[in-house]
């Protein structure tokens, strides 16, 4: 009887969490906490984000300009980031300009490209928005696309994008699928799935790397410090937030590799 009585009271106090999430969807709700409790530290990694973008424009003789910006975050994966680098300057299309930020740990020797800018933070920041954020304020485009260090794109991916952007009509960010790859370069699978707002609020698919967008104020990353046990991430905050006053399509057509990595220093995703 008594377990009886202890499962009532058990499902009585989780009714309201539970009629929530079927309302609103779980990461909503649990970005609506994230906001609360972690606050404090997005107003001293503002101040640092304004502070740096400020240091590294200064030092610029002019500011990367093109059709599309394409922003890399990069932290201690010089290999890596070559690759990732040579991926977004061989794009078919060549009206680009390809903006590398370090976060704090210094820049290997890179491929010698006018349309290559690579800076580094002052200091390590740890926040993969803050770094991205930087980058996307040092460029002046049209458009704004996403890559980390250890993913590549296929040499069409911002000619995919683009057409649908351009095209009369178009929306205002589109996404791409994702070819998710494990570290011995084998294919786990093709993550393909269309944009859906209420999907969205209870299903993370949604990646920055496969995510071109048009340039506005609010295409700006969460400054929230997230470990990595905090969910949602950052690309899905952003996107999400995007779609909110912006129409996102999904283009269906792989474009990115994707790695699966656990050891990823910004997801384990």
């Amino acid at each position: 009887m008594s377990g009886g009585v202890s499962g009532v009271v058990r499902r009585a106090v989780r009714a309201p969490w539970t009629l929530l999430k079927a309302l609103f969807g779980w990461l909503v709700l649990y970005e609506a906490r994230n906001k609360v409790l972690l606050a404090p530290t997005a107003v001293r990694l503002r101040r640092i984000e304004d502070a740096e973008t400020r240091r590294l424009a200064a030092g610029l003789p002019s500011p990367p300009s093109a059709l599309v910006a394409t922003v890399i975050p990069t932290h201690r994966r010089p290999e890596a980031l070559r690759a990732a680098v040579r991926s977004a300057l061989d794009q078919t299309v060549r009206d680009q300009v390809v903006i590398v930020v370090d976060d704090g740990a210094g820049l290997p020797e890179l491929p010698d490209d006018p349309r290559l800018f690579a800076v580094s933070l002052a200091h390590n920041t740890g926040v993969a928005g803050v770094v991205r954020n930087v980058g996307i304020r040092l460029g002046h485009s049209r458009y704004v696309a996403f890559l980390d260090d250890d993913n590549l794109w296929e040499p069409d991916h911002l000619e995919r994008a683009l057409a649908v952007l351009e095209a009369p009509g178009g929306p205002d960010g589109v996404y791409t699928a994702l070819r998710r790859v494990l570290p011995d370069g084998s294919e786990m699978d093709v993550l393909s799935v269309p944009y859906d707002r209420r999907r969205a609020a209870r299903e993370s698919f949604l990646d920055t790397n496969a995510f071109v967008a048009r340039r506005d104020r609010s295409l700006r990353f969460s400054r929230l410090r997230r470990t990595p046990e905090v969910m949602p991430r950052e690309d899905w905050e952003l996107i999400h937030r995007y779609a909110r006053g912006h129409r996102v399509l999904h283009v269906a057509h792989p474009t990115v590799r994707y790695l699966v990595n656990p050891a990823s220093f910004y997801t384990q995703w």
